[in-house]
């Protein structure tokens, strides 16, 4: 008999809003669509530099998968950009159309991420065979050297649990007041920066055994520089924010001041020098390239970026803060923070980035 696959919850569900509603992730996620598009010559570029045809299957089946895909449209995009690059990698070397490879991709995410929607907004012509992988990627999901390429976008910042010091009302890294780690405490950020570094390698970890040798990792993260403080990240200027927006309803009497201190947002903006330590106390890949990637600003008006950044960050906190809070507070939470964003500085002085790593297996 074959042994048993392992199933172990390593990280808590936390799916984007699903569907095509107002909130939904699918109408709200153009930011990280602007980042896969622009990142896709740096991929066609890697790819076509270190990808070794020598080490894929000999089956003539290349196997992909994105981790993290929510529910579409954006991983449809990263796919073809892969399938493409690959297709011109063999080309440029000669492959004639009848020895070009086909494509198994397998499109992953949290089993409670809406697939439904994910598989109906599936491109019709597309030059790959596709299928659904739900599970957490922080574990084993593939047998072992099944996997080519693993890309993943803007998934990775999610953090598996929130820190256990954070919520612990006898540590220095208790949280109170606040609903984030950004502009809190040392001991806090630390927290923060450590359960990133341990998901990260658990991450790296399984796809170590996934991973042919030679095979790639194509990861993007939003993050900042590395002299760039917590505190000037676009993202978490927002969620401090947000978090005054809880804080003003508590005073209220709307939600209770307890329910606002046991809250925290499992998000965390790595540095370059942060991914590159923990790639390399890793162990298992080689880093090829790391690049810290400024996002172009939008040229939109004040209130469009704001209601934009409003609706987006409702569609991918939404599940936490009704889980946490109830649904009845929703409304009137993003109608605040809205207003806030507005009256705020954040546009001016939040900073933008994208970390793009490519990592490959290696060897032994």
């Amino acid at each position: 008999m074959a042994g048993a696959v392992q199933s172990v919850n390593f990280s808590k569900a936390l799916p984007m809003n699903g569907g095509h509603g107002l909130y939904s992730y699918s109408k709200n996620s153009t930011y990280q669509k602007k980042v896969i598009v622009a990142v896709k010559e740096l991929i066609t570029e890697a790819i076509a530099e270190k990808l070794d045809i020598c080490v894929l299957s000999s089956s003539n089946t290349i196997c992909v998968s994105d981790m993290g895909c929510s529910v579409g449209p954006n991983t449809f995009v990263a796919v073809q950009n892969i399938v493409e690059a690959v297709l011109n990698k063999y080309q440029s070397q000669g492959h004639d159309h009848s020895r070009l490879p086909e494509f198994q991709v397998f499109l992953n995410d949290h089993a409670l991420n809406d697939f439904n929607t994910l598989f109906k907004s599936l491109p019709p012509n597309r030059n790959y065979y596709v299928a659904g992988m739900p599970g957490s990627f922080h574990g084993r999901l593939f047998p072992n050297d099944f996997l080519h390429i693993v890309h993943t976008s803007y998934a990775l910042q999610w953090l598996s649990q929130v820190p256990k010091e954070v919520e612990n009302v006898s540590s220095p890294a208790w949280n109170k007041g606040r609903i984030y780690y950004s502009s809190a405490g040392d001991q806090t950020v630390k927290a923060y920066a450590d359960q990133f570094a341990e998901d990260l390698d658990c991450f790296l970890h399984a796809r170590a055994q996934e991973v042919v040798c030679g095979g790639l990792i194509i990861l993007m993260v939003p993050g900042r520089t590395d002299t760039s403080p917590h505190t000037r990240v676009f993202s978490n200027i927002s969620y401090d924010i947000l978090g005054s927006c809880l804080m003003d309803m508590a005073k209220m009497g709307i939600i209770s001041e307890e329910k606002v201190d046991s809250f925290n947002i499992p998000i965390y903006f790595s540095s370059p020098q942060e991914l590159e330590a923990t790639v390399e106390r890793n162990g298992y890949f080689n880093l090829e390239r790391l690049e810290c990637l400024p996002l172009e600003k939008s040229q939109d008006t004040i209130p469009q970026k704001a209601r934009a950044v409003s609706y987006h960050i409702r569609a991918g906190l939404e599940f936490l803060l009704k889980e946490h809070f109830g649904h009845e507070i929703l409304d009137e939470l993003f109608d605040s923070f809205n207003e806030k964003l507005e009256k705020s500085e954040v546009f001016q002085l939040g900073l933008t980035y994208s970390l793009l790593a490519l990592l490959k297996r290696k060897e032994t």
